[in-house]
């Protein structure tokens, strides 16, 4: 066959995978889509994803199942996910572990390449929190005291977005040394911190944080936010404390494989910021001190894309990557 007609037929070729595509796009979704969730029923991920998903189908008109694949640190759903088909119907839930994992964990079987994210629904910042009977104040009266000498932290674990941000905070910003104490879980850290078995407290908002902060039962000195937030105003921020430019939250995403196509993408993105526009879920978000973001499709994957780099670095920091 003369090169002109092989290229011919290559172009049509083209032309209808291409077409296919479109139409693909254009009917999406046609069945049910599976929503994974890297961590177990009842914690944050799965109740953002299960507030969202409901509404998400009730926008595509298809049923979004929600199963929870919890384990290895978000790294079971993540990989499942990562090899799924890039057809739209199997999507991740997770949170900032996906960013920081990528540096932690090396051996994975997986790469932060191999997914996209569809939607960053939300962030969560990291607060520093003592007991009452603590007689600093302030963060920079804090740092002060602990000069000379060690103070511990309480986390919900090694590897946590909490554990990384302060131990970071207090190495290369505070310039104290400072002792980690792993919980199994933000529930039994906060519990220490109230019963003053741990110096402080290391956690995120969403955590069950706001009310022991509001009723007097852990004192904050501090939340890595660019701003106060809403719902423990009289916690300044570490800009405030003489800190400017530490910034750490724990966000939710809602993720595909990469080679999803753009358009399916889009119109998941499109449904997931619908959601948010919602009175009810605002207000369940604001309760939990979830400050939501409804950026386009290609925004939200730029800041997965950040936040992976910015990660990389805190780990790097503290030499605490692993094989």
């Amino acid at each position: 066959m003369p090169l002109r007609h092989v290229s011919r037929a290559l172009a049509a070729a083209l032309t209808l995978a291409l077409a296919h595509h479109a139409a693909a796009a254009q009917d999406y979704p046609t069945r049910n889509i599976t929503v994974v969730v890297a961590f177990a029923a009842g914690g944050f991920a799965d109740g953002i994803a299960r507030l969202i998903g409901q509404k998400v189908s009730e926008r595509l008109g298809q049923t979004v199942v929600v199963e929870n694949r919890g384990g290895a640190g978000g790294n079971i759903a993540a990989k499942l996910v990562a090899g799924a088909a890039p057809d739209g119907y199997t999507l991740l839930v997770t949170t900032t572990g996906l960013a920081i994992n990528e540096t932690l964990t090396k051996n994975k079987g997986f790469a932060a390449s191999d997914l996209k994210a569809v939607a960053i629904v939300g962030s969560t910042p990291e607060v520093l929190t003592v007991h009452p009977s603590n007689p600093a104040k302030t963060l920079p009266e804090l740092i002060k005291a602990a000069q000379g000498k060690s103070v511990s932290f309480g986390t919900a674990g090694v590897g946590t977005g909490s554990h990384i941000a302060a131990e970071y905070f207090f190495k290369a910003l505070g310039k104290v040394q400072a002792v980690h104490v792993p919980f199994q879980g933000g529930a039994p850290a906060i519990n220490a911190a109230v019963g003053n078995h741990v110096e402080l407290l290391a956690a995120s908002l969403a955590g069950g944080l706001a009310p022991q902060i509001n009723s007097g039962a852990l004192k904050g000195l501090a939340v890595a936010s660019e701003q106060r937030v809403s719902i423990i105003l009289n916690v300044p921020t570490y800009a405030e404390g003489g800190y400017p430019g530490f910034f750490a939250a724990s966000w939710v995403g809602f993720f595909a494989p990469a080679q999803t196509d753009a358009a399916v993408l889009g119109k998941l993105n499109a449904a997931v910021n619908e959601a948010l526009k919602e009175p009810d879920v605002q207000q369940r978000l604001t309760a939990l001190g979830v400050v939501s973001s409804a950026t386009p499709q290609p925004q939200a994957d730029a800041y997965f894309r950040a936040e992976t780099e910015k990660w990389r670095k805190m780990v790097n920091s503290i030499g605490l990557a692993t094989n």
